[in-house]
């Protein structure tokens, strides 16, 4: 819904006498906007509360106070009073334990059926106790627009080029993605970004496109339940997986230009369940798709949900989703999701993880934010059924053990990340030494060799890596069986990413 559709649903709610309101949003501002003109289309006196000020004969803080009623049960005494308007309470879920204040909200909401106007209660999350359930209605605020961040940005332009020169070095190209990049900013965060970038030097550049990206970086990271991650390899030090690489290149411009492929009839990917042997490449591919798309990307620790206090865990699941929502287009990485629905099949938790995996499958299902889910996982027997289904993801690939080429490709990466010279080496040896070995296997030889040529103060040799391997026993012999099954359950479940 349209934050232009909420605020009309609003002003049919309060036309048609729904004396309680919940508007469900962080952003006050922008609420009390709609809310003002909603006032001035029904000729309703607008009063607004807050527990800093009490009430106010209107929205601003030079407009005149209402003697005593800085109490929440005496401005509810107020509403009661004083017959016909709109009454905004801010913050007013945090008195809900109050007997004294429902009682009160109770009595000013009957007087509603006689006569024009309604409470209106602004919050995040509000929790409505059982007494005020029954007459209450829930508003979401959604989130500003494309257009409205726009805007934002083309009327701030224009303001401050009227007080200093300011230089618009973006292309349209660049325009697009700087407003994307706002997404999930409140207006209220976005503008003062915007203003720190063109007062800055005077410039809007191409640079200032990832300041914006900084910028949501410390919005996620003063919740603490996602983890904002820089994506600083591309697809290009991603080994092999030439079919997962295609398959991500189609997709692309979907991503780089949502508004022209929405024309087209094409919708934002889902995103990608990858299944393989550890240590093949799967998080280092949700990593590389962040940097490919020039996205966020957003990684979902479960240690940071799972909470002691009853209906906390499933509370900071809801709120690590909206914040997903929020700053999106991004890339959301949830790593190994065994390990966050082991407990699915039973009730060792009290049921915990079986709610929260509820409401992840409806996330998936019905979402409409623009979040790309690369999700990964080494067992699938651990993960419930109902999440391999059709429609949860747009594609799973299966990444098995590197083949002949692909570790070829992980040694030139990996020995020209650590400043060696692929050429000087015998590649082919290696390659042919390093059957079954998995990406992470290779790199971990090339460590060792390197720790031994240092210690020896000399240069590193094919045979410091040839000896590393000959050390190692990769996980294809020590978990044979395990490999096996793997494939088993792939073939034909799941595309091959190679």
């Amino acid at each position: 819904m349209a934050a232009n559709d909420t605020f009309g649903e609003l002003s049919l709610l309060i036309r048609a006498r729904y004396a309680l309101v919940v508007l469900d949003t962080r952003e006050y501002d922008r609420a009390i906007a709609g809310i003002e003109r909603i006032s001035a289309e029904l000729g309703l006196n607008l009063f607004c509360w807050s527990r800093s000020r009490g009430t106010l004969r209107g929205s601003h803080f030079t407009d005149p106070l209402v003697d005593n009623t800085a109490e929440p049960a005496k401005a509810l005494a107020f509403v009661r009073d004083q017959g016909a308007g709109l009454f905004v309470f801010r913050d007013l879920a945090a008195h809900f334990d109050d007997p004294g204040v429902i009682s009160s909200l109770l009595e000013g909401v009957e007087y509603f059926g006689m006569r024009k106007g309604g409470v209106i209660v602004i919050g995040q999350d509000v929790r409505l106790p059982d007494a005020l359930r029954p007459h209450a209605t829930v508003l979401d605020l959604a989130p500003p627009s494309f257009d409205d961040y726009r805007r934002l940005l083309e009327r701030l332009i224009r303001e401050y080029s009227a007080k200093m020169p300011v230089r618009v070095d973006l292309t349209q190209a660049d325009r697009v993605r700087f407003v994307n990049n706002l997404i999930g900013l409140s207006l209220l965060e976005a503008e003062k970004v915007i203003t720190r970038l063109i007062v800055d030097d005077g410039v809007l550049g191409e640079s200032d496109v990832r300041a914006v990206m900084e910028a949501k970086r410390q919005v996620v990271e003063q919740d603490a339940l996602l983890e904002y991650r820089p994506a600083e390899e591309g697809l290009n030090q991603v080994a092999g997986l030439s079919g997962l690489k295609a398959w991500l290149a189609k997709r692309r411009p979907v991503v780089m230009d949502p508004r022209r492929a929405e024309q087209f009839g094409l919708s934002f990917p889902k995103g990608v369940l990858l299944l393989g042997v550890p240590g093949c490449g799967k998080s280092l591919s949700a990593r590389a798709v962040a940097r490919e798309w020039e996205l966020p990307l957003l990684r979902l620790d479960p240690s940071n949900l799972y909470d002691k206090y009853i209906g906390d865990s499933e509370k900071n699941f809801k709120r690590a989703m909206q914040t997903a929502e929020r700053m999106a287009p991004i890339v959301l990485w949830i790593d190994e999701m065994e390990k966050v629905f082991a407990a699915v099949s039973g009730d060792s938790d009290g049921g915990v993880s079986n709610r929260i995996f509820g409401s992840f499958l409806s996330w998936l299902q019905e979402r409409k934010a623009d979040v790309f889910v690369v999700a990964t996982s080494n067992d699938i027997t651990k993960l419930p059924p109902e999440f391999v289904r059709k429609g949860r993801f747009d594609e799973i690939f299966f990444i098995d053990l590197p083949g002949a080429s692909s570790r070829e490709s992980v040694f030139r990466i990996h020995l020209a990340k650590r400043k060696q010279d692929p050429a000087v080496f015998d590649l082919a040896r290696l390659v042919a030494a390093t059957d079954g070995f998995s990406g992470a296997e290779i790199e971990e030889s090339i460590n060792t060799g390197l720790y031994s040529a240092f210690a020896d103060n000399r240069p590193l040799v094919t045979e410091d890596l040839l000896a590393a391997a000959q050390g190692t026993r990769p996980l294809s012999q020590l978990a044979a069986r395990r490999l096996a099954d793997l494939r088993a359950w792939a073939s034909g479940r799941t595309v091959p990413a190679e």
